[in-house]
Protein backbone atom coordinates (compact mmCIF):
# COMPACT_ATOMS: atom_id res chain seq x y z
CA UNK A 1 0.00 0.00 0.00
CA UNK A 2 1.07 3.24 -0.70
CA UNK A 3 2.03 3.55 3.50
CA UNK A 4 4.35 1.24 2.46
CA UNK A 5 5.50 3.03 -0.65
CA UNK A 6 5.23 3.21 -3.25
CA UNK A 7 4.24 1.31 -6.12
CA UNK A 8 0.64 3.24 -6.77
CA UNK A 9 -1.30 6.17 -5.04
CA UNK A 10 -4.67 5.38 -3.99
CA UNK A 11 -7.72 7.08 -5.37
CA UNK A 12 -10.41 10.28 -2.05
CA UNK A 13 -7.45 26.60 12.66
CA UNK A 14 -6.89 29.61 11.66
CA UNK A 15 -4.36 30.94 14.46
CA UNK A 16 -0.67 32.25 15.09
CA UNK A 17 1.95 30.02 13.55
CA UNK A 18 4.71 28.81 16.02
CA UNK A 19 8.41 28.54 14.05
CA UNK A 20 9.37 25.91 13.60
CA UNK A 21 12.40 26.29 15.24
CA UNK A 22 10.81 26.58 18.55
CA UNK A 23 12.36 23.37 20.83
CA UNK A 24 9.17 22.91 23.13
CA UNK A 25 7.66 20.83 19.72
CA UNK A 26 7.96 17.32 19.13
CA UNK A 27 9.30 16.72 15.70
CA UNK A 28 10.40 13.87 13.50
CA UNK A 29 14.66 13.50 13.69
CA UNK A 30 16.54 15.18 10.63
CA UNK A 31 19.12 12.41 9.92
CA UNK A 32 22.19 12.51 8.71
CA UNK A 33 22.65 13.27 4.67
CA UNK A 34 23.30 10.07 2.72
CA UNK A 35 26.02 10.40 0.59
CA UNK A 36 24.99 8.70 -2.45
CA UNK A 37 21.32 9.88 -4.01
CA UNK A 38 18.71 6.99 -4.39
CA UNK A 39 18.94 5.66 -7.73
CA UNK A 40 15.01 5.52 -8.05
CA UNK A 41 14.81 8.83 -6.28
CA UNK A 42 12.43 10.69 -9.31
CA UNK A 43 10.50 7.19 -9.80
CA UNK A 44 7.05 7.19 -8.18
CA UNK A 45 3.29 7.35 -9.60
CA UNK A 46 1.50 10.95 -8.63
CA UNK A 47 5.01 12.85 -9.16
CA UNK A 48 3.16 15.25 -11.90
CA UNK A 49 0.93 16.54 -8.99
CA UNK A 50 3.42 18.82 -7.60
CA UNK A 51 4.18 20.77 -10.90
CA UNK A 52 0.08 21.13 -11.53
CA UNK A 53 0.39 24.64 -9.99
CA UNK A 54 2.82 27.97 -10.28
CA UNK A 55 5.29 27.97 -7.57
CA UNK A 56 5.10 31.68 -7.77
CA UNK A 57 1.50 32.10 -7.00
CA UNK A 58 1.80 29.40 -3.81
CA UNK A 59 2.24 30.51 -0.37
CA UNK A 60 4.23 28.74 2.78
CA UNK A 61 0.59 28.33 4.76
CA UNK A 62 -1.93 26.65 3.22
CA UNK A 63 -5.64 25.55 4.18
CA UNK A 64 -6.32 22.15 2.92
CA UNK A 65 -9.34 21.72 4.67
CA UNK A 66 -12.27 24.04 5.37
CA UNK A 67 -13.98 24.59 8.80
CA UNK A 68 -16.85 22.96 7.22
CA UNK A 69 -14.42 19.65 7.01
CA UNK A 70 -15.75 16.91 9.12
CA UNK A 71 -13.17 15.89 11.35
CA UNK A 72 -10.22 16.78 13.69
CA UNK A 73 -8.43 19.66 13.04
CA UNK A 74 -4.55 19.38 12.45
CA UNK A 75 -2.03 21.93 11.48
CA UNK A 76 1.05 20.01 9.77
CA UNK A 77 4.12 22.47 9.98
CA UNK A 78 7.77 22.09 10.09
CA UNK A 79 10.47 23.47 8.38
CA UNK A 80 13.02 22.19 5.25
CA UNK A 81 16.10 21.71 5.48
CA UNK A 82 19.04 21.11 2.42
CA UNK A 83 21.01 17.73 2.33
CA UNK A 84 23.23 18.90 5.10
CA UNK A 85 19.83 18.87 7.85
CA UNK A 86 21.04 22.29 8.92
CA UNK A 87 20.54 24.93 5.90
CA UNK A 88 17.13 25.77 5.77
CA UNK A 89 15.85 25.80 2.20
CA UNK A 90 13.64 28.46 1.11
CA UNK A 91 10.90 28.66 -2.11
CA UNK A 92 10.71 24.38 -2.12
CA UNK A 93 7.26 23.14 -3.32
CA UNK A 94 5.47 20.74 -0.66
CA UNK A 95 2.68 18.77 -2.09
CA UNK A 96 0.35 17.47 0.73
CA UNK A 97 -2.90 14.69 -0.19
CA UNK A 98 -4.74 12.59 2.24
CA UNK A 99 -8.18 10.73 3.11
CA UNK A 100 -11.06 12.18 4.72
CA UNK A 101 -12.02 11.21 8.19
CA UNK A 102 -13.87 8.11 7.21
CA UNK A 103 -10.78 7.49 5.24
CA UNK A 104 -11.33 8.17 1.47
CA UNK A 105 -9.77 10.09 -1.03
CA UNK A 106 -13.74 11.49 -1.75
CA UNK A 107 -14.77 14.34 -3.85
CA UNK A 108 -12.16 14.71 -6.55
CA UNK A 109 -12.42 17.45 -8.96
CA UNK A 110 -11.91 16.64 -13.09
CA UNK A 111 -9.00 18.63 -13.45
CA UNK A 112 -6.56 16.38 -13.68
CA UNK A 113 -6.12 12.66 -13.09
CA UNK A 114 -4.37 13.41 -9.48
CA UNK A 115 -7.49 15.42 -8.60
CA UNK A 116 -9.54 12.47 -9.19
CA UNK A 117 -7.13 10.58 -7.32
CA UNK A 118 -6.41 12.43 -4.54
CA UNK A 119 -9.63 13.46 -3.64
CA UNK A 120 -10.40 17.21 -2.34
CA UNK A 121 -8.03 17.17 0.84
CA UNK A 122 -5.19 18.09 -0.99
CA UNK A 123 -3.10 21.53 -1.80
CA UNK A 124 0.63 23.52 -2.22
CA UNK A 125 2.86 25.05 -0.33
CA UNK A 126 6.12 26.93 -1.18
CA UNK A 127 8.42 26.90 2.26
CA UNK A 128 9.28 30.88 2.97
CA UNK A 129 12.68 32.42 3.74
CA UNK A 130 13.23 30.19 6.70
CA UNK A 131 12.13 26.89 4.72
CA UNK A 132 8.70 26.74 7.02
CA UNK A 133 5.70 25.74 5.56
CA UNK A 134 2.18 24.99 7.12
CA UNK A 135 -1.08 22.73 6.14
CA UNK A 136 -4.21 24.18 8.00
CA UNK A 137 -6.03 20.23 7.69
CA UNK A 138 -8.04 17.93 9.49
CA UNK A 139 -6.69 14.32 11.21
CA UNK A 140 -6.70 11.79 8.19
CA UNK A 141 -8.21 8.34 9.10
CA UNK A 142 -6.92 5.01 8.17
CA UNK A 143 -8.75 3.20 4.99
CA UNK A 144 -11.76 1.59 5.70
CA UNK A 145 -10.13 -1.81 4.73
CA UNK A 146 -7.47 -1.33 7.90
CA UNK A 147 -4.63 -2.03 5.61
CA UNK A 148 -2.38 0.52 6.71
CA UNK A 149 -2.17 3.56 9.49
CA UNK A 150 -3.74 7.48 8.89
CA UNK A 151 -0.68 9.16 6.84
CA UNK A 152 -0.32 12.16 4.67
CA UNK A 153 1.30 11.63 1.42
CA UNK A 154 4.01 14.31 0.91
CA UNK A 155 5.76 15.02 -2.81
CA UNK A 156 8.56 17.58 -3.21
CA UNK A 157 9.49 20.16 -6.06
CA UNK A 158 12.79 21.85 -5.88
CA UNK A 159 13.49 24.52 -8.08
CA UNK A 160 14.96 23.05 -11.20
CA UNK A 161 15.04 19.22 -10.14
CA UNK A 162 12.03 17.07 -10.76
CA UNK A 163 9.86 16.03 -7.84
CA UNK A 164 9.78 13.39 -5.83
CA UNK A 165 8.05 11.65 -3.01
CA UNK A 166 9.55 11.81 0.64
CA UNK A 167 8.32 9.75 3.71
CA UNK A 168 3.98 9.33 4.50
CA UNK A 169 3.35 11.04 7.76
CA UNK A 170 2.22 9.03 10.17
CA UNK A 171 1.31 9.28 13.65
CA UNK A 172 3.62 7.41 16.63
CA UNK A 173 1.60 5.29 18.78
CA UNK A 174 -1.65 5.25 16.59
CA UNK A 175 -3.09 2.30 14.26
CA UNK A 176 -0.14 0.02 12.89
CA UNK A 177 2.73 2.87 13.37
CA UNK A 178 4.86 -0.02 15.02
CA UNK A 179 8.32 -1.95 14.94
CA UNK A 180 7.46 -3.19 11.54
CA UNK A 181 6.37 0.27 10.43
CA UNK A 182 9.09 1.30 11.92
CA UNK A 183 11.66 -1.04 10.21
CA UNK A 184 10.20 -0.75 6.51
CA UNK A 185 11.01 3.24 6.37
CA UNK A 186 12.63 4.06 3.67
CA UNK A 187 13.78 7.34 5.68
CA UNK A 188 13.22 9.68 2.41
CA UNK A 189 13.55 13.45 3.66
CA UNK A 190 13.94 11.70 7.24
CA UNK A 191 11.81 9.77 9.18
CA UNK A 192 7.68 10.55 8.86
CA UNK A 193 7.14 8.91 12.03
CA UNK A 194 5.58 11.64 14.39
CA UNK A 195 4.38 12.46 17.64
CA UNK A 196 1.01 14.45 17.48
CA UNK A 197 0.78 17.54 20.02
CA UNK A 198 -2.60 18.97 21.27
CA UNK A 199 -5.74 16.92 21.60
CA UNK A 200 -8.95 16.18 19.37
CA UNK A 201 -11.01 19.11 21.17
CA UNK A 202 -8.89 22.11 20.93
CA UNK A 203 -6.89 20.39 17.54
CA UNK A 204 -4.03 18.30 16.88
CA UNK A 205 -0.45 19.65 15.93
CA UNK A 206 1.77 17.89 13.79
CA UNK A 207 5.58 18.37 13.17
CA UNK A 208 7.30 16.86 9.98
CA UNK A 209 10.72 18.66 9.21
CA UNK A 210 11.93 17.52 6.19
CA UNK A 211 15.95 16.85 4.71
CA UNK A 212 16.08 17.25 1.54
CA UNK A 213 17.30 14.03 -0.76
CA UNK A 214 20.81 13.94 -2.76
CA UNK A 215 20.39 14.03 -6.29
CA UNK A 216 22.08 11.98 -9.03
CA UNK A 217 25.03 14.22 -10.37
Amino acid sequence: MAWGRRSFVVAGLAGAFVSSSACSRDRAVVVAPKEKARPNLYACEGCEAPQERNPGDLSWSVVLAGPQEPGERMRLSGRVYEPDGVTPKSSVVIYAHHTNAEGLYANGSSETEWSRRHGRLRGWARTNADGDYLFDTIKPAPYPDRTGPAHVHLFIQEPGRPPYYIDDVVFEGEFRVDDAYRARQELRGGSGIIRLGGNAASGWTAVRDIRLETHPA
